[in-house]
């Protein structure tokens, strides 16, 4: 964090941190930091952002000093001599420790080379090797089953995804199986592999590896290995009645609630954040749906499918696209056109699947006929008759509502209030015109704001 010179806004709030404020804070150029209700101890800086930004330490019952407005008590003051002999003290501790631990760790680097240079086992230590480091199209149809029905918990144009238990770790796994008679499936594979294997994300899908070999009859086989995700994709959590997936219920056990679906936005926001700005080469997905949208055991988010990906600046070839490029319904209109790919793209993607969230209804349902779209049906719906084209478990009462003794108007007023917020947002998102859709940071905002209304 101590390089994002660019952010202005961090909250860090109800997050239990504990410890002291990092230094590095008081460089950055923010203008709101919000350190409410953790654990923080010791002095407040009194330079930095700690002087000329809006500060919140509230809850925090162990900080002191800081600027006069903070209204801290002071710092009480430790003696050097004291000081100086508790930092001996630790000093003596630590060092002969460290040292220890760093002899055991070049002790322990040397035998787990030695055994591999001479190969003197046949089979190498586990600790040293990294768990599916080689998969082997054997070691896939144990894992699937044979890649039996059963086990098949989705399908599209370029691949079928399997659920399965892959040795040795006994961990439930997703198996990505490429249909390489289909014109573009080895491409597809090319470009997910190429864009996964360096880039990290607490809501990007985890890889765990792929399989590129033969299968038994001498045919071609490639697979890409996935953290099998409990809780299926948010396309079968908005649409339950048009899919079935045998990995989970037949239904979802319950309604999205509306506090849910806006930490899922949240959640793909931050990632598309990070495709676009925090990895090394920026990345356009170009496929965002909530096919693609895949949810842990904790309902967090993960984007997934990265078959259509394109890294930024484009090459040459790929400056414009022939024919449409990503979903009907999702992509945008300048892509249907021969329009190069860009963010922008993307987010125009995340505008119609905020639209689809709050309504429920995709972008390509039948209702939307003789030049009517998603986009347009909310538009006209602004603002007095929002409510009526809403998915009407969204009406329900606000679980985990903060006040606790707020009456049911003041909940209903609050409810139709994020409603219409996240309406705009998905309607400035999915503009027409390129320029006048949002940027990532103002949507991450005002999705935090929202949150905040909760």
């Amino acid at each position: 964090m101590s390089v994002l010179r660019g952010i202005i806004y961090l909250n860090l709030s109800s997050n239990n941190f504990s410890g002291k404020i990092p230094k590095f804070l008081e460089q950055l150029n923010l203008s709101s930091l919000d350190l409410s209700f953790n654990n923080l101890v010791g002095e407040v800086p009194l330079e930095g952002i700690f002087k000329n930004a809006s500060i919140s330490i509230q809850g925090n019952n162990r900080l002191c000093g800081g600027l006069p407005q903070l209204r801290l008590p002071k710092c009480a003051t430790v003696s050097r001599s004291k000081t100086g002999f508790r930092t001996s003290r630790v000093i003596l501790i630590v060092i002969p420790i460290c040292s220890l631990l760093v002899l055991g760790m070049v002790l322990f680097y040397l035998i787990c080379w030695k055994r591999r240079k001479g190969q003197a086992q046949p089979a190498e230590d586990a600790s040293c090797v990294q768990p599916f480091s080689r998969v082997s199209y054997g070691s896939i149809v144990r894992a699937t089953n044979g890649f039996c029905e059963q086990n098949l918990i989705g399908t599209g144009a370029f691949s079928a995804v399997y659920k399965g238990i892959l040795e040795p770790a006994d961990g439930m796994v997703a198996v990505k199986v490429l249909k390489l008679e289909n014109q573009g499936a080895l491409k597809s594979f090319v470009m997910e592999c190429e864009a996964l294997k360096n880039i990290r994300h607490r809501n990007l899908v985890k890889v765990i590896t792929s399989c590129s070999s033969v299968d038994f009859p001498g045919n071609d086989f490639k697979a890409i290995i996935y953290e099998l995700m409990p809780n299926g994709n948010l396309e079968w959590w908005l649409h339950p009645s048009s899919q079935q997936h045998v990995d989970i219920q037949e239904a979802p056990p319950h309604r999205l609630t509306l506090r849910q679906k806006v930490t899922i936005a949240s959640d793909v926001a931050h990632a598309m954040h990070y495709l676009h700005q925090g990895s090394e080469v920026p990345i356009i997905h170009c496929d965002l749906k909530p096919s693609n949208i895949l949810l842990d055991s904790d309902m967090v988010a993960h984007i997934g499918d990265f078959g259509l990906a394109k890294f930024l600046p484009l090459k040459p070839q790929e400056s414009s696209s022939v024919g449409l490029r990503g979903t009907i319904g999702y992509a945008p209109p300048e892509y249907g056109l021969g329009g190069e790919m860009t963010k922008e793209g993307d987010i125009y993607s995340f505008g119609i699947l905020l639209l689809e969230m709050i309504t429920e209804k995709r972008p390509t349902d039948r209702i939307f006929q003789n030049g009517l779209n998603l986009h347009g049906y909310v538009t006209m719906a602004l603002p007095d008759r929002l409510i009526e084209i809403i998915e009407p478990a969204l009406l329900s009462v606000i679980e985990g509502a903060n006040v606790s003794h707020e009456d049911e108007a003041r909940k209903r007023e609050r409810l139709e209030e994020s409603l219409s917020l996240l309406a705009k947002i998905g309607l400035k998102c999915s503009m027409e015109s390129t320029k006048e859709r949002m940027n990532l940071s103002k949507i991450i905002q005002e999705l935090h704001h929202i949150n905040g209304l909760f």
